[in-house]
């Protein structure tokens, strides 16, 4: 299942005092203790006495976090005395919430709505609502929010103009706090092309072309022609071909080499494996060739696994394999390793994520004895309820293991779509499996933590028996969930039987015998959690719904391997 991850890129109004700086940069970690924040960069300057803070985390843990750094930088900053060369209104002058992965922006612009009316009523600090958490479509331009900066806020405040919280007249408390723009945006990718050149001039030429704002149109239309303008006096410009995306050519001393930089504005328009191959074919209109891609900084695994999938599909190859055979993929079609190594765990968003924050011990990272021996240790859990979802997560392994030999057959190329389509549904299946080994457990877990609760008085001993029941209800419906996702690769397996690789087709009956085994010793765990619940009509419901996903295991099955059968005989 896809981690729910953000990323907020406040701006702060002090870039000289490191002191300053680092209390800020505390309150949003809590000095680093902050769970499951991760502080990407900070990033201060002198001239413009402004620090640019990026941090990633789960949204709710984001959104306190950005809370915790507005109200000290409100403490520690005064406006009244700032002075910088940057645009500027507040102590915390912007404040974007981005989507990376798990998230969209619709919801992003939700909770920068929600952290915008908190900070003007807790805070005090009038805060205007930008980009596309923006009440009025101008309001979605920054420079509208903040027109006239800090000194321009008397005029504002209080009026049609002002904050869309905490709007009022400017008095003692907004002089000091200034005002604050909280909103949501797309990720910002920012990539490097190398090219087998040298000439800046030449890397510019190819980011002209490419680049969404593009070049300046010039008469007669040659290079050394004067720009034109249109009657307002703006230059007219010649678009360029993709949409959401800021670059320009320059030459790396370090590498010996020219490089098309940019910046991807907009994913939803620009993937990064499209600018890759529109930058290539511009540069091969010049006579010149990338050869290679340097990411800067991080970048979302959904951009990479995108990449990955779109030059298997080039390839005529299944989609349907491992999430890092995909990533792999994508390194090498783009040299994403040509200047440096590209480590996944240090530069996808995710992966960083999950290691610094030591990954969570789960189950279904052991390795096989691991978790064999796990199983018959002393310890009542992992039990049944888990097994069953990793007998399923395998068969559902076996249909896809099936289908991607079927994709790659020789003879077979031109249904290598068809296949591939079969063995993307197997992955997902087997990802939902395998997520439900570690919840059957944890769902176990949370019963032996109600025993814990105390139970001295009344009220304790209700609140521990509504708990008890909420979790055994919990308990019951985590196998009957593993009934339903394993049900679901009967459809894989069957389809596989038919019209996959003959030389395969035992694995076939081999996945529908694990897919079976799963179904039923789920059902197993769905009836005795249900023999605890109070509630005799939830009870019976999630039996219900048990016996029949159990009774149709049984003929799906048996539909399987007479095909099987059929096939070996």
């Amino acid at each position: 299942m896809e981690k729910r991850i953000i990323e907020c890129v406040p701006n702060f109004s002090e870039g000289r005092d490191p002191n300053v700086i680092r209390a800020i940069t505390d309150a949003i970690t809590l000095s680093g203790k902050a769970k499951g924040i991760r502080l990407l960069d900070v990033d201060p300057g002198e001239a413009t006495n402004r620090t640019v803070v990026t941090f990633v985390g789960e949204p709710e843990e984001v959104v306190e976090a950005a809370f915790r750094g507005i109200r000290r930088a409100s403490e520690l900053i005064d406006m009244s005395k700032h002075h910088g060369a940057h645009p500027r209104m507040g102590a915390t002058d912007v404040c974007p919430l981005v989507p990376v992965s798990g998230v969209t922006l619709e919801e992003c612009a939700s909770l920068a709505r929600e952290l915008g009316k908190r900070v003007a009523e807790e805070l005090n600090i009038p805060v205007y609502a930008y980009e596309a958490a923006a009440f009025a479509p101008e309001r979605k331009n920054l420079a509208v929010c903040r027109k006239g900066e800090y000194e321009g806020l008397p005029e504002r405040m209080g009026t049609p103009e002002g904050a869309d919280f905490g709007n009022r007249p400017f008095d003692d408390g907004v002089a000091r706090t200034g005002a604050t723009a909280i909103g949501a945006r797309d990720f910002l990718i920012a990539v490097n092309f190398n090219l087998n050149t040298t000439s800046t001039r030449r890397a510019n030429a190819i980011a002209f072309d490419v680049r969404e704002k593009g070049r300046p149109q010039r008469e007669g239309g040659k290079l050394t022609g004067k720009p034109l303008k249109d009657e307002t006096g703006e230059t007219l410009m010649i678009p360029g071909t993709l949409k959401g995306t800021k670059a320009i050519g320059w030459f790396i001393d370090e590498y010996g080499i020219a490089q098309v930089s940019m910046n991807i504005t907009d994913t939803s328009k620009t993937s990064l494996h499209k600018a890759f191959d529109e930058v290539s074919r511009a540069a091969r209109e010049r006579g010149i060739r990338v050869t290679g891609t340097e990411i800067v900084g991080l970048v979302p695994k959904k951009a990479i696994v995108e990449a990955g999938k779109h030059y298997l599909r080039m390839q005529q190859r299944s989609l349907g394999i491992p999430e890092k055979e995909i990533i792999r993929i994508a390194v090498k079609s783009m040299g994403l390793d040509e200047l440096k190594p590209f480590d996944p765990e240090e530069k996808i968003i995710e992966y960083l994520l999950e290691k610094e924050n030591g990954g969570k011990s789960r189950l279904v990272d052991m390795t096989c004895r691991a978790f064999a021996d796990e199983t018959a240790s002393e310890s009542p859990a992992p039990g049944g309820g888990s097994i069953s979802a990793y007998m399923g997560a395998l068969g559902a392994a076996l249909g896809t293991m099936v289908a991607n030999l079927s994709a790659h057959k020789p003879g077979w190329d031109d249904q290598w779509e068809y296949f591939s389509d079969f063995a993307v549904k197997g992955r997902d299946i087997q990802e939902r499996l395998m997520h439900l080994v570690d919840e059957d457990t944890e769902a176990f877990n949370r019963i032996m933590a109600v025993f814990s609760m105390p139970k001295s008085t009344p009220e304790e001993k209700a609140a521990r028996a509504e708990a008890l029941e909420a979790a055994t209800i919990h308990a019951a419906e985590v196998p009957l969930k593993t009934m339903k996702t394993a049900f679901e690769a009967f459809d894989l397996l069957e389809a596989m039987a038919r019209e996959g690789n003959p030389n395969s087709v035992s694995d076939v009956g081999v996945g529908a015998l694990a897919v079976r085994s799963a179904i039923l010793g789920a059902q197993l765990n769905v009836r005795i959690n249900a023999a605890g619940i109070k509630d005799k009509t939830v009870a019976q419901a999630l039996l219900d719904d048990a016996d029949e996903i159990a009774a149709y295991a049984s003929s799906r099955e048996q539909g399987i391997l007479n095909i099987v059968n059929n096939v070996i005989d």
